[in-house]
């Protein structure tokens, strides 16, 4: 029998990295990152990466993985994690599953969305269009009928694209809808989910304060020295929001003052989907902090049987 994972969940900034590490040292667990950016080593004050210290309190997995030249797969994550939870589960400890990304947590517990089969006569006929008309066409008829997807695929990617505007076209149904259709019967592992959550005002606040802190930190700085090393402003990675928002700045395309607000808005509305995408699955009990202070010894009164 499978022991349960043990998993905490939230929008960014809501103060996840806190509180599993006080949970870790108290459960003698080790912390799975669910997060589709702090893989990368490059990649640290703009993913709000647990600082090396953070990283010493509690061990942590799935983090500085790989270069950011070589993109990773939800697949490709889905198996880093299940190499995790068996590296740890074979010394006795308990497995801490701790992040943000939706679709990242479902490839883990629920397995990985298959969808319909590949319709080649509709795929080839894209790769023509894209090749004739450029990916953007592409992009932006996936933004029409699903914009969430097109808001996680970049344009470049051309694969992930038309994969998505073909699932749309088989089913009828936008890719990511359907991804958030969780089917605990299949589930691949025993979870117990908790997820943190707090009035939206206050989390916006906090989303705010985080980017200004990042930004004092020499995120401006963490930017400038990816692009020096010679990374191209298409690379995959660092399209997500704190990245792209300051290459448009440092390439005089914004203001400052722009970038940091565009930086910030973006990072709100990624929150704002973050919970909706969590809010759909009910096996997630939910913790507000502002009802709850003491959310850690709350979830350890609640696992007296993991």
């Amino acid at each position: 029998m499978k022991l349960k994972l043990l998993c905490l969940l939230g929008p960014t900034a809501v103060g996840k990295t806190e509180t599993s590490i006080q949970l870790a040292q108290r459960l003698n667990a080790e912390i799975i990152s669910v997060d589709s950016r702090q893989i990368y080593r490059q990649m640290d004050i703009g993913t709000a990466k647990p600082t090396p210290e953070e990283q010493q309190a509690a061990r942590h997995h799935i983090i500085d993985c790989v270069d950011i030249a070589h993109p990773i797969s939800v697949a490709d994550y889905q198996s880093l994690a299940d190499t995790a939870i068996t590296d740890i589960q074979n010394r006795g400890k308990q497995v801490l599953l701790v992040g943000g990304a939706g679709l990242y947590f479902r490839a883990v517990v629920d397995g990985l969305f298959e969808g319909p089969a590949a319709h080649l006569s509709f795929r080839k006929r894209l790769e023509q269009e894209a090749a004739e008309h450029g990916v953007n066409v592409l992009h932006d008829r996936l933004r029409v009928c699903d914009p969430e997807s097109a808001d996680r695929i970049h344009p470049n990617n051309v694969i992930r694209v038309i994969r998505a505007l073909e699932v749309y076209e088989l089913t009828g149904t936008p890719m990511s809808e359907q991804q958030r259709q969780w089917h605990p019967e299949n589930q691949r592992y025993p979870i117990i989910a908790f997820g943190l959550t707090m009035p939206r005002a206050l989390l916006y606040h906090r989303i705010e304060q985080r980017v200004d802190i990042m930004l004092a930190n020499g995120l401006i700085a963490e930017v400038e020295s990816i692009l020096a090393a010679g990374y191209s402003r298409d690379n995959f990675a660092l399209q997500s929001f704190g990245y792209k928002e300051l290459i448009s700045y440092l390439d005089g395309k914004s203001t400052y003052v722009e970038a940091v607000e565009q930086l910030k808005q973006n990072t709100r509305r990624f929150a704002k989907r973050q919970m909706t995408w969590f809010r759909k699955d009910k096996r997630i009990e939910w913790i507000d902090k502002e009802e709850i202070s003491d959310v850690v010894g709350y979830i350890l009164g609640k696992i007296d049987d993991i």
